[in-house]
């Protein structure tokens, strides 16, 4: 077992960290450190980082944006949508060490908790690097149309959008 393993709120230090563990669980989706910090500033109530002692060892990105929809990736945002109906899960990466122990299910759920206190009526992600059958043990389903299918070309051969109604 690790000892003094936690979740904590993502800051504008962390961006670097974050780019290095991207690199190593993530290496055929680059986005550049510019666009994981600008997740972070503008939704720092959706992004943290695992800490194992005091080294970086995952991270999550996440934030408002319309239902149906997922970001490019490694696009700046510029802002999030006004019309931001939907709660995305941007990105949930784990170094091997931590993977296993339960890390990723309890970001989930917190990130779950908040959505529901803002009024969110779903959550939605895409599944990548055959992740689906995780997301789907959490409760989300994939989505499937037309218009996502053409969204979803950079992320991947086995990439499925996926979907969790809250209400």
């Amino acid at each position: 077992m690790l000892d003094n393993v936690a979740w904590r709120a993502m800051t504008g230090y962390d961006p670097a960290k974050v780019f290095a563990i991207a690199n190593r669980v993530h290496p055929g989706f680059f986005e550049a450190e510019a666009v994981l910090a600008e997740r972070q500033a503008l939704y720092p109530h959706g992004c943290y980082v695992l800490e194992v002692g005091e080294a970086a060892a995952g991270y999550v990105l996440s934030h408002p944006w319309p239902r149906g929809e997922a970001p490019a990736l490694n696009r700046l945002l510029g802002a999030l949508p006004e019309a931001a109906d939907s709660y995305y899960l941007h990105d949930l990466a784990l170094l091997p060490l931590v993977r296993g122990i339960g890390a990723a299910g309890t970001i989930v759920a917190a990130l779950e908790k908040h959505a529901r206190a803002r009024g969110f009526a779903g959550m939605s992600l895409v599944a990548v690097n055959g992740s689906a059958g995780f997301w789907g043990r959490h409760g989300f389903v994939p989505e499937v149309g037309a218009a996502l299918a053409d969204k979803l070309t950079g992320y991947g051969a086995d990439a499925q959008f996926m979907r969790k109604p809250l209400a």
